[in-house]
């Protein structure tokens, strides 16, 4: 069964990244089955300081939920080899029901590609009698396609020059048909035989199984010439020689069309939409042939399936959501967009913090929440809350993380200043890394807005991000996607944010949401900072009643 992905929204801060973490384990330990947490970026200087502090490791990174080759339930046929004959190539085909197979090198690198209509359009074009050397057909193809043995001769060695007689007539008449290093077929006559050999025959093929004579033996090995014995007749012999042929010589070697692991479905599906072959090669990341695609294959993909923890608008989900089966949400967030095609397990409560959530899961059924864990879900619940200052902080969600900090070992009040600590350190950090730390977009009908939140517990270094930030959000915005930019800088001491604000009529809405005069940029707000509850419900309030 295909593992389910725990996923948190872009920009991830401590609570998403620790809630799919720990959602994860809880459902593993309900189930048994396997759930991979996953984050949607990079991870905040908190964040990195909490998993290191706990030797957690990091979630796996997933910027697109987008199916992949990889993800398709494509067919693993081998291929073959330049010098396989078209009767064998043939007979693969039919045995694996499929009209496609590609020619590989020993590296299994795509050295070519042919199809059933290859091999039929090869079949019904006039072939002359030169096609056999034209194609160097190995001697080992020729003895077995026709059910025979190499008894002179290196059956490795190749019919590289001449044409293929057939000896049908007196070898008095032989003499003006056969020439040098050609292919004679014949029976058991030995006057033919010796004539096909002093007329300086490359290769003679006894039929009928007749037995080669020992003069004939030695004056074959003396003179080169290669000596094949067969159980079938002339005519069959005449009908099947041309299967001998290596499959190399027939193949497609230009414009091969294959497609990579990585490649995105709807990519393939469009590219394959208008040929008419219906099987593809699939090339690992180092270019080597894995198997073969179908239209059909592309059709019967299974969609991942994925848990949404700490968002549900689709704005803040990972790309790619839309080709993805959402299972199950757990949210403290408003309710916007996700859309899903069937009943789904949806939790969202009003709390501070997701992990409060989790926490109460595990207790609702009975799971030993261990330190480690215990360590993660408080954590996530210091930083979403401010250690408890942020107006979204409920008693439940207090409760929780002094209850947790209890199972894993912790000091609230010291472990949430050294998480602040680290997550303030911001002087190194460039002013695109800041802003899209903890950045969320919104729709606030018309427009489409960004709200960024930094919070420190230094009035100092804030000073100084204003001073980066507010040149770089007005560089950004023509191309950011949004109609309105964002920055909440909320000093965490001081329970208070300064918020910065680009783009046409942001002033306006601003002082109208917290209903206080703002400079042209900025406006301060004492005692706000919750981005969810103090912040971003007024101003979408504001900007959709104006």
């Amino acid at each position: 069964m295909k593992s389910t992905i725990v996923i948190g929204h872009k920009n991830p801060d401590t609570d998403s990244i620790c809630s799919a973490i720990c959602y994860a384990d809880l459902k593993h330990k309900l189930t048994g089955e396997e759930y991979i947490p996953c984050r949607a970026g990079e991870l905040n200087s908190e964040t990195e300081y909490i998993l290191k502090t706990f030797k957690v490791e990091a979630p796996k990174l997933i910027e697109s939920l987008e199916p992949r080759v990889s993800d398709v339930q494509f067919r693993e046929i081998d291929g073959i080899e330049p010098r396989v004959s078209l009767k064998n190539a043939w007979e693969h085909m039919r045995d694996h029901n499929i009209q496609t197979v590609p020619i590989l090198t020993k590296r299994r690198k795509i050295k070519g590609i042919v199809t059933l209509g290859d091999q039929a359009r090869f079949y019904m074009e006039d072939q002359d009698a030169r096609v056999l050397s034209r194609a160097k057909t190995p001697y080992s193809n020729i003895a077995e396609t026709l059910q025979g043995e190499v008894v002179v001769g290196d059956p490795d060695d190749s019919f590289s020059r001449g044409k293929v007689v057939v000896a049908a007539a007196n070898p008095d008449v032989m003499e003006d048909f056969i020439d040098e290093n050609d292919m004679v077929i014949l029976g058991n006559r030995y006057e033919s035989q010796l004539c096909a050999i002093e007329m300086n025959a490359g290769c003679i093929i006894v039929c009928l199984g007749a037995k080669v004579s020992k003069t004939i033996t030695k004056i074959t090995s003396e003179k080169g010439c290669t000596v094949i014995v067969t159980p079938l007749d002339t005519y069959t012999v005449a009908k099947l020689i041309n299967q001998a042929i290596p499959v190399g010589y027939i193949m497609r070697k230009d414009s091969i069309i294959t497609f990579g692991v990585d490649d995105l479905v709807t990519d393939v599906k469009t590219a394959v939409s208008k040929l008419r072959i219906r099987y593809f090669p699939i090339l690992d990341n180092d270019d080597r042939y894995v198997g073969m695609i179908s239209q059909r294959n592309l059709l019967d993909i299974d969609r991942q399936k994925v848990i949404l923890v700490d968002h549900n608008e689709k704005g803040q989900a990972v790309d790619g959501i839309r080709s993805a089966e959402v299972i199950e949400v757990i949210d403290h967030h408003r309710i916007d967009s996700v859309e899903t095609m069937n009943p789904i397990y949806f939790r969202n409560q009003p709390l501070g913090c997701t992990a409060t959530i989790i926490t109460m899961m595990y207790r609702e059924n009975a799971v030993e929440i261990e330190p480690k864990i215990a360590a993660l879900l408080c954590s996530a619940v210091l930083s979403d809350t401010l250690m408890f200052r942020s107006p979204t902080c409920t008693p439940l969600d207090e409760a929780a993380a002094r209850d947790l900090a209890s199972i894993a070992g912790i000091d609230v009040e010291e472990h949430a200043m050294a998480m602040f600590n680290a997550g303030s350190k911001l002087s190194k950090k460039s002013p695109d890394e800041i802003f899209h730390l903890d950045c969320k977009s919104f729709r606030a009908e018309p427009f489409a807005i960004t709200v960024s939140q930094v919070a420190s517990v230094s009035r100092k270094e804030l000073k100084k991000v204003k001073e980066k930030l507010l040149p770089y959000m007005e560089s950004l915005l023509p191309n950011s996607g949004a109609d309105m930019l964002f920055l909440m800088l909320t000093n965490i001491i001081d329970e208070s944010t300064e918020l910065l604000f680009v783009g046409q009529g942001a002033k306006g809405y601003v002082e109208s949401a917290f209903d206080r005069e703002a400079t042209a940029s900025s406006v301060e707000l004492p005692g706000v900072v919750s981005r969810k509850k103090q912040v971003l419900a007024p101003l979408i309030t504001a900007i959709e009643t104006a």
